[in-house]
């Protein structure tokens, strides 16, 4: 039995939250998992914070007995520090950044010009 370790799509219209979930890779996005390990709260609260709950220990099992992640679990995995981070994520996440550093700058040389 293949193991895939993904997100489960909880919550309602226009307010997602996603329980971080080890299940067989051929069920269902939201069929019945083995076990869930964390949960990931996707949209920022009054701080500007994304959430992010794991249970560190059984991920780690997991892991160690072979279940595959996937990319957006590789991402949470990599930011909280439990597995190192890919160059995939590093490179998106700089082009990002580019992008929004780019639109800040044509935002304020609008403003300047509408002044």
């Amino acid at each position: 039995m293949v193991v895939a370790m993904r997100l489960a799509l909880h919550g309602c219209r226009h307010r997602p939250f996603y329980h971080i979930v080890v299940s067989n890779k051929r069920s269902k996005r939201n069929g019945l998992p083995i076990e869930q390990v964390g949960s990931f709260d996707p949209l920022p609260n009054k701080h500007n914070e994304k959430l992010v709950a794991l249970n560190i220990e059984r991920i780690k099992y997991w892991l160690g007995v072979g279940a595959q992640p996937t990319k957006p679990v590789v991402g949470l995995l990599a930011m909280a520090g439990i597995i190192p981070i890919h160059p995939r994520i590093e490179y998106e996440a700089s082009r990002k950044l580019k992008v929004k550093e780019s639109n800040a700058t044509t935002e304020s040389s609008e403003q300047e010009t509408n002044e």
